[in-house]
């Protein structure tokens, strides 16, 4: 939402002083933004993420902290108000010591009539930010009943108490700080004829293709007035004269479209963007709205149900990761770097992010992203993991808070579907409490639900709603976590149950939008926070930074399964990438081709929080990991898979078009030796239909000698194409001998953009390609067999100097595990 004003309006955005009562702790700190990042920036805080300072900067939480500024006014007279939302989150607003908020909900917009508080000339505004530590354990004391919260999760205790992210209390992959402080809006404002509180839409697309836009802007007045009102979209503008009483007015104006330029996901037509405005003399709000129509189908069949998007009449297969927030600490988040993130998704092929519901409703910019790059957005209300409460207080801070927040992002073409919670229903087993009385906690769930949908629906009537991830249908609280029949999926067995890879073409998830595997971040970032005497996996400095009980066990367990294990300790970093995209490409290469029994992989997870060992494809930073280049080709709309048949005996080459076109397939397989030599098998052409899955031809597993890997690539009728290799065993079997690799270097711009031609004498898998200097790879994680040459260019994230080359490493499977 973008504001412009005519009238008063001060931004008290900027330098604020921090204080904490009864210390002799002070420092300026930048608004928005966070406690301990100022305290950091003014060096009474070690960095929390390097080593273990994490463990020393407990204390911050657990105080209350006081941020205070001063402005002026030079005319108090008139109907004065702050505009502050991303409070986090117990909160108290003074102006000039007059009590003016009791905020606790960092998810809501607050506007609080100030004007009795305020004076000529000099003024001051304080904030006091209550610890969330107290203010949880207050508020559990509260309650007629314990309401529990996971302590896996969690190492701060009482996270579900409070309407703030859950994830700032711990997570299994996030540090434990409990942050405070403002991470939006504060600004002083006065009202004159009356303010926008909303704009939301409606869309009505008719049967002759033509759209109407209905415009919805809700008032708010102190007195009965006349307001001139503008609504615009595009180049079309027309001007109402609208009456509004005291308190708030809904007007409602109408956009006929004859011929409107559709909105479409990302791979599947354009991202047609409108501007849309509401203008009022005091102020105008800007929306950017995409004309679609979006269906989620649930219909029954002889499996259980589906569950597959249609969006503008056509079946969507959505392809994404789940999003969780940017940074730990907001004041380490940035536009830009969000941006990065969200276009790296985009630029690996997908079509759908899935905001999880332990972080934020993210900023209004985060989904004009989305909007302009076509990324579908499963919205996440911010409930997970946890038991909640279900008092009436609760429950109605909870429903301004739906209310607010579905129509500030409603109008948004990105957002697909609305789910009530993450894993909620599973977590009614997780607990002895509410194992042991599972109707009191199963019907306090149930308010909490019903009162999210409710509000949901009542801000916007014709949103796609969904209870719960995972969830087998509504009012189905059956265990979604392994039952495949129907609705949307978490399949966590191979990670939590250390089950092999094969065990993803046991289940025929309808969408899976869940399931993951953990790596190291990579050596570069590792290299941020811990020492070289701390390069060990069992260092305390390594276990801190992972936070999965028993992950690196498991990471290292697989290792033993499925390679030789590697000879140190920047290659048991390097093959851990490599087995966890081999883990993802596994499940996703099976489910994309049962479509369209399976409509959607969104694995966890696209980001980090901040350095550590996580089931990311996307470093801390941006960089992207090995799993990030296999998801580029696992996820591209036209792809060719290698499946074993369930007696291993048939090997099934899979094409899977996910275009709305029909695509013809040129597939050549081969047997690569040892060595590297290839020996040509087969060469097959197929065909596919739009938004379909074929098999494209069958290899008998008996005509792959033991001493041979399976290589294929194929080129596609539409342009796309791309190569595979498929091992009929284990890695660790295979004797491989040294892929010989040499590489020519070559500056070709000055702005950063190397290219490297890196050559094989022999076979080489998985050649990783790795620099201290950050930017991206045209690709990375590829095969080379004997005599065969790859040109990379390496674009650096800033430009380099003249001259100054970075240094690159580099790593392939065979010299990761030699001991030579």
């Amino acid at each position: 939402m973008a504001l412009v004003s005519e009238t008063p309006v001060i931004d008290l955005a900027g330098a604020w002083r921090l204080s904490s009562p009864g210390s002799n702790h002070d420092a300026s700190m930048a608004v928005p933004g966070d406690v301990h990042s100022a305290l950091f920036v003014a060096e009474l805080i070690p960095d929390p993420y390097f080593g273990r300072n994490e463990e020393l900067v407990q204390w911050v939480a657990q105080r209350d902290w006081v941020l205070e500024r001063s402005f002026s006014l030079d005319d108090p007279d008139g109907d004065w108000y702050l505009d502050i939302d991303y409070l986090d989150t117990v909160a108290t607003v003074f102006v000039n010591d007059r009590s003016v908020l009791e905020a606790d909900n960092c998810f809501r917009r607050y506007r609080p009539d100030v004007s009795k508080a305020l004076r000529k000339g000099e003024n001051t505004i304080r904030i006091v930010l209550h610890s969330s530590i107290a203010a949880g354990a207050a508020r559990q004391e509260r309650q007629p009943f314990y309401i529990p919260y996971s302590t896996a999760n969690s190492p701060i205790p009482n996270g579900n108490m409070l309407r703030k992210p859950q994830s700032h209390f711990g997570w299994d992959w996030n540090i434990a700080l409990a942050p405070l402080g403002l991470y939006g809006t504060i600004a002083l404002k006065r009202i004159d004829a009356a303010r926008i509180e909303a704009v939301t839409t409606r869309q009505i697309h008719n049967s002759d293709g033509s759209v109407d836009l209905h415009v919805s802007a809700t008032f708010f007045a102190k007195v009965h007035g006349v307001v001139q009102v503008y609504f615009s979209l595009d180049e079309e503008s027309v001007r109402l004269d609208c009456g509004v009483a005291s308190g708030d007015t809904t007007v409602t104006h109408v956009f006929h479209l004859e011929t409107p330029r559709l909105w479409w996901p990302a791979g599947s037509g354009e991202q047609a963007l409108y501007e849309l405005s509401v203008e009022i003399p005091s102020e105008i709000v800007t929306r950017q709205v995409g004309l679609r129509t979006v269906e989620l189908i649930t219909d029954k069949d002889e499996a259980g149900s589906r569950f597959a998007l249609k969006v503008n009449g056509r079946e969507i297969f959505c392809r994404g990761a789940n999003w969780i927030p940017a940074d730990a600490l907001f004041s380490r988040s940035s536009l830009a770097k969000t941006e990065d993130l969200l276009q790296s998704a985009a630029d690996a092929n997908m079509n759908m992010i899935r905001i999880w519901g332990g972080g934020f409703y993210e900023h209004d910019w985060f989904y004009d992203i989305c909007d302009r790059i076509g990324l579908m957005v499963w919205q996440d209300f911010m409930f997970a993991c946890n038991l909640y409460p279900s008092t009436d207080d609760f429950l109605e801070n909870v429903a301004v808070e739906v209310g607010y927040q579905v129509k500030r992002l409603a109008s948004h073409p990105s957002i697909a579907l609305w789910c009530g919670d993450n894993e909620l229903v599973g977590a009614l087993t997780w607990f002895e409490e509410s194992r042991r009385d599972r109707d009191r906690y199963l019907v306090s769930y149930d308010r909490l639900n019903r009162t999210i949908e409710q509000a949901m629906k009542k801000a916007a009537p014709d949103a796609i709603w969904w209870p719960s991830s995972p969830a087998s249908g509504y009012l189905d609280f059956a265990d979604a976590w392994h039952a495949d029949g129907s609705g949307d999926m978490h399949y966590w067995s191979v990670w939590h149950e250390n089950k092999s890879f094969d065990n993803y073409r046991t289940v025929r998830p309808r969408f899976c939008s869940e399931f993951g595997f953990q790596s190291y971040t990579s050596l570069p970032v590792i290299e941020t926070y811990a020492e070289r005497k701390d390069m060990n996996v069992a260092s305390p400095v390594m276990e801190l930074h992972q936070k999965n009980a028993g992950g690196n066990e498991r990471i290292a367990g697989t290792m033993f399964r499925y390679f030789r294990f590697p000879k140190d300790f920047p290659n048991f970093v390097y093959l851990s990438q490599i087995q966890q995209g081999l883990a993802i490409k596994a499940a996703v290469e099976y489910w994309r081709s049962l479509k369209p029994h399976c409509m959607g992989t969104i694995y966890w997870q696209l980001n980090d929080t901040w350095p550590v060992a996580s089931w990311s494809s996307l470093d801390y930073g941006g960089r992207w990991k090995a799993m990030h280049y296999l998801v580029r080709r696992f996820f591209q709309p036209v792809a060719v898979a290698a499946i074993p048949s369930e007696d291993n005996s048939l090997i099934r080459f899979s094409l899977v078009n996910d275009t709305t076109a029909e695509v013809s397939v040129d597939l050549s397989i081969s047997l690569v030796t040892m060595g590297g030599e290839t020996r040509h098998l087969t060469s097959v052409q197929a065909m596919c239909s739009p938004v379909a899955a074929v098999t494209a031809t069958t290899v008998d597993a008996s005509s792959v000698p033991h001493d041979c890997l399976l290589a294929w690539h194929f080129t596609a009728s539409n342009g796309m194409g791309g190569q595979g290799n498929y091992v009929h065993g284990t890695y660790k079997a295979l004797e491989l001998q040294p892929a010989g690799l040499t590489v020519l270097r070559e500056e070709i711009e000055q702005d950063g953009t190397i290219e490297l031609t890196v050559t094989a004498k022999g076979l080489a898998l998985f050649v990783m390609i790795e620099s201290e200097t950050e930017g991206r790879y045209s690709d990375n994680a590829f095969d080379l067999t004997a005599g065969e040459s790859r040109r990379i260019v390496f674009t650096a994230s800033k430009p380099l100097g003249r001259g100054s080359l970075p240094e690159f490493r580099f790593y392939d499977l065979q010299s990761c595990q030699s001991v030579d």
